[in-house]
């Protein structure tokens, strides 16, 4: 895509953001339900993909049964031996934020599963988002979106354990 044909996408993006906003705001104050502190699938977190092949190929990266972690009562996934040794020596590290639930959303104090290949590192840190246009919203302004989803993280409510997210 061109630069000039990137351009053209932001007017249209933005007046999606808008009505997303203003949708948001409408709703704003409806009470939420608790989510597990992190996003899994069957017990699997990152719908399986493995989190270090994001820092360390730069792409998403299904991970394999053969190489498993157990953390926090979460099963990752590993596309090797060498990933799977990274990630038990600093789990934190390689965690994507907001439990594996997509930024964007969060910033919206909202929550939403994630798609694995829409996803950025910022500051060292593994975000994830739900689907290209939220990807793109979150993007315009990942600062904003970040300092607002981590607000928001720290304040919504979860329940103890890890489990399937449930449709909502």
């Amino acid at each position: 895509m061109t630069h000039s044909q990137s351009r053209r996408w932001i007017p249209r993006l933005l007046a999606v953001a808008l009505f997303v906003s203003f949708t948001g705001l409408a709703i704003g104050d409806s009470p939420k339900s608790p989510v597990t502190a992190v996003n899994t699938t069957n017990g699997v977190g990152l719908k399986g993909y493995d989190p270090v092949a994001y820092f360390t190929t730069g792409r998403p990266t299904p991970g394999v049964g053969a190489y498993t972690y157990h953390w926090n009562g979460v099963t990752y996934r590993f596309a090797s031996a060498e990933n799977q040794e990274r990630f038990t020596a600093d789990p934190a590290q390689y965690l994507p934020q907001y439990g594996g639930y997509c930024a964007y959303a969060m910033s919206l104090n909202r929550i939403a599963d994630i798609d694995p290949h829409r996803w950025a590192i910022v500051g060292g840190k593994l975000y994830l988002n739900n689907n290209f246009f939220a990807h793109g919203l979150w993007s315009l302004n990942k600062g904003g979106n970040i300092a607002a989803a981590d607000r928001n993280w720290t304040v919504y409510p979860k329940t103890g354990e890890a489990e399937s997210l449930v449709a909502r």
